[in-house]
C-alpha cells in the first residue's frame, strides 16, 4: 500500500515526533499558585461510605489542605476554596485538570462562541474569576504531579490514621484530617525562594457565599412565580424586574436575588391538578354537522356531495 501511494505521488504519513518538553521550576512566592484535585479512594477501609478528598497545595511551600465530601462537584469544591481562602487567603491563580467541575464543557463552549449563550465557563469557574483568581487548566496528569504525589502519600499516610481514629463517617473523618494536616505541614513545609506572602485578604463569609454558589437566572412570570429546577416558586413581594438570579449555596440554602437585593420567597407544593375530561363526556357532533371551518364559535353544517347515477 505504501509503494502505491508513493507511485501515485502522494507523501507517505509521517510519524509525529515527541514534543519538546521541559521541567518547570517551582513558584518563588508563597500563594502565587496552588495545585488542586479531587481523590476517589476507599479511605475508611470499609468502614464507612466511600470519600473523595479535594486537596490543595501550594507549589511553592508545599503546605497542603484537605477536606473529606461525598462527591467531586461544584458544590465540594467551592465549600473547600471558601475554607482555604478563610484560613489562608486568596490565592493568585488555581491550577485544576479537566473536570466537568473545573472546565466548562465542549457544548457550552461553542454555544458561547457561536450563539453568545451564557459565558462558557463552568460555575466554578465563573466563581474564581468574580474572586479574580487565574485558572490554568492542565491536560495531563504529570502537568500537576505535585498535587498527584501527595494523594500517593495520603493514601498510605492518611488511611492508617483514619484507621488508628476509629473513623467510619465523614464528620470522623474530617476531624482526623485536621489533626493530621498540622503535623504534616509542620513536617514537610519548605521555605519559598522569595520571602513574601501573595495571598489575599479574604472578604467575610456572606460575601464569599454570594460568589462561592450557584447562580442561574430565570425570568419573572406575571403572576411573580418563578421556575427552578422543575419546581414552582412564588416571590411575596413587588419587584419590577423581569428576572431573578436564583443562588444555591455551600450550605444547602438558596436565596433569589433582584438587582443585588434578597427577595423572599416561598416554594408552592400544592400546585392544581388539571383533570382530564373522560372520553364519554366530551362532545360529539352529529355526522352531518361536521365541518372543516369554525367561525366565531359557530358550527356550520358540512354541504353533502350529491351523486347521480346514470
Amino acid at each position: 500500500m505504501r509503494k502505491w501511494i508513493r507511485q501515485e505521488g502522494y507523501e507517505a504519513a509521517r510519524r509525529r515526533s515527541r514534543k519538546h518538553r521541559s521541567r518547570r521550576e517551582r513558584k518563588e512566592y508563597y500563594g502565587q499558585m496552588i495545585q488542586m484535585d479531587g481523590s476517589h479512594h476507599d479511605w475508611l477501609e470499609g468502614r464507612g461510605p466511600r470519600l473523595v478528598i479535594m486537596g490543595y497545595i501550594d507549589d511553592a511551600t508545599n503546605r497542603i489542605y484537605g477536606r473529606f465530601y461525598e462527591y467531586e462537584g461544584t458544590i465540594p469544591a467551592m465549600d473547600s476554596f471558601k475554607r482555604y481562602c478563610l484560613k489562608y487567603g486568596i490565592p493568585q491563580s488555581v491550577y485544576l485538570d479537566c473536570h466537568s467541575t473545573y472546565k466548562a464543557s465542549a457544548r457550552d463552549t461553542w454555544y458561547h462562541n457561536v450563539h453568545g449563550y451564557g459565558d462558557g465557563l463552568s460555575e466554578f469557574e465563573r466563581a474564581l474569576k468574580e474572586l479574580k483568581v487565574e485558572v490554568i487548566h492542565a491536560y495531563s496528569p504529570q502537568a500537576k504531579g505535585r498535587v498527584e504525589r501527595l494523594f500517593r502519600t495520603l493514601q498510605d499516610r492518611l488511611v492508617k490514621e483514619l484507621r488508628l481514629g476509629h473513623a467510619k463517617t465523614k464528620e470522623q473523618a474530617n476531624e482526623v484530617l485536621d489533626a493530621y494536616l498540622i503535623d504534616h505541614n509542620r513536617r514537610y513545609l519548605m521555605e519559598p525562594a522569595r520571602n513574601a506572602n501573595l495571598h489575599r485578604k479574604a472578604p467575610s463569609a456572606q460575601e464569599l457565599d454570594n460568589m462561592l454558589c450557584k447562580k442561574q437566572e430565570h425570568p419573572l412570570r406575571k403572576d411573580f412565580t418563578v421556575v427552578h429546577d422543575r419546581k414552582l416558586y412564588q416571590i411575596e413581594e413587588w419587584t419590577s424586574v423581569n428576572r431573578i438570579e436564583v443562588r444555591e449555596l455551600v450550605d444547602g440554602s438558596m436565596r433569589m436575588m433582584g438587582r443585588g437585593r434578597s427577595l423572599k420567597f416561598k416554594a408552592i407544593t400544592d400546585r392544581p391538578v388539571k383533570k382530564r375530561m373522560r372520553l364519554s363526556q366530551k362532545i360529539r357532533l352529529p355526522k352531518d354537522m361536521i365541518s372543516p371551518r369554525r367561525s366565531f364559535g359557530t358550527v356550520f353544517p358540512a354541504k353533502r356531495s350529491v351523486l347521480h347515477v346514470g
